[in-house]
């Protein structure tokens, strides 16, 4: 554990930019889904992740950070995109949706199950879900305004369910290595 605050906060800093580069790089994993503008890509494991290892307030900033990133022009997005016009595009919603559920999500893994691997993973998978449900229900509700609402439920969250219980699960059998990280950072 860290424990002087000077070096804590250095140690959450560092985390905190790392987890802005792991979802950076999960964007570059992206794959066109046929009839819908917003690509699958790895992002939301990342954001989700960060929420679990870095709790509530760290994992928000460590989504908004890389929110910032892509506004101020750096080519974090999926497909490499950048700018603001990505902020009023189609993926609007998710971007949003990527600061509250790594909030939410960090905020509720606090009380996981303490050495219990089980457990931890069974909870996490629920915090997960619950965090790509979040963020699929602002995409669609900033796609519903472009598409209308049942266009935009076929195009942007129907076919990301698979794809949200996949990293659901990568994230739940994940969480016991990604609270240690958080449980070392003192967070």
């Amino acid at each position: 554990m860290i424990h002087t605050p000077s070096r804590r906060a250095l140690a959450c800093a560092v985390a905190c930019l790392g987890f802005v580069l792991l979802i950076a790089l999960g964007a570059r994993v992206d794959v066109a889904v046929p009839g819908s503008p917003v690509p699958q890509s790895l992002q939301t494991l990342a954001v989700l992740a960060a929420g679990v290892a870095l709790g509530s307030r760290w994992g928000a900033a460590a989504a908004a950070l890389y929110v910032l990133a892509g506004a101020a022009g750096l080519p974090v997005f999926a497909d490499g995109a950048s700018g603001l016009s990505v902020l009023t595009g189609p993926t609007a919603g998710y971007l949003a949706g990527f600061v509250l559920a790594a909030g939410l999500v960090g905020a509720l893994s606090d009380d996981l199950p303490k050495g219990r691997w089980g457990r931890q993973i069974v909870t996490a998978l629920g915090l997960a879900l619950a965090g790509h449900v979040l963020i699929l229900a602002l995409g669609w509700g900033a796609l519903a305004l472009r598409l209308g609402p049942a266009a935009a439920l076929s195009a942007g969250v129907l076919p990301f369910l698979w794809g949200m219980a996949v990293k659901s699960t990568i994230v739940a059998v994940a969480a016991p290595v990604l609270l240690g990280l958080r449980q070392r950072l003192n967070i």
